[in-house]
């Protein structure tokens, strides 16, 4: 599929550059300035900020809103209803555009439902917010974090398996082949596959 789908409610800005193969469900509204890669899809309800970039292969389930100083990097699923903020003190009276906090998610990272993402964080690569979940520091490599604030939890494979590290610090992720390896308090992903 190279063609751009583009439901006929959808309101798309002029200036917002979306990439092929993408789907844009009804009721989005992506704003100018605004970057989509290729092959992603847009659920219902979706709204896209100005200068929100988006990498591709990226799943944006239905209700959720990036704003502007938000990132999402390749192959990341936001589940439906999550929540990105960039302002960690705002007031309707007051102006703090200029004050906007960016948010980086990491490739292959995945957003449970309803989670809440604070402004000024990065989730890192391939981690897994649990649903519900209200993150409010950084989340690192392959970490699985779940609660409200949400606290670390595990750590899981580049497939989302969860890794059983055993007293060497190794783990396997079956569906992979990948070995990890948890040193310091990070999780690594080794080049190596299992024989």
């Amino acid at each position: 599929m190279s063609e751009i789908q583009i439901h006929p409610t959808a309101v798309v800005d002029h200036g917002a550059v979306i990439g092929k193969g993408t789907v844009i469900w009804h009721f989005c509204h992506v704003s100018e300035d605004s970057i989509i890669g290729e092959n992603c899809s847009l659920g219902q309800n979706v709204y896209v900020a100005p200068k929100v970039v988006i990498g591709s292969g990226v799943r944006v389930q239905n209700n959720v809103s990036l704003f502007t100083g938000v990132t999402i990097e390749d192959n990341v699923f936001l589940g439906p209803s999550c929540v990105f903020t960039n302002v960690l003190n705002p007031r309707s009276f007051v102006s703090r555009k200029f004050e906007f906090k960016d948010t980086i998610v990491k490739e292959g990272a995945s957003v449970g439902a309803n989670a809440v993402i604070l402004c000024g964080h990065q989730i890192g690569r391939y981690a897994l917010i649990g649903a519900g979940s209200v993150v409010t520091k950084d989340v690192k490599d392959f970490e699985v974090v779940v609660g409200n604030p949400a606290r670390h939890h595990g750590w899981v494979s580049r497939f989302g398996n969860r890794l059983n590290f055993n007293t060497e610090g190794r783990a396997y992720c079956p569906d992979s082949c990948c070995n990890y390896q948890l040193l310091n308090g990070c999780v690594i992903e080794s080049a190596e596959t299992k024989e």
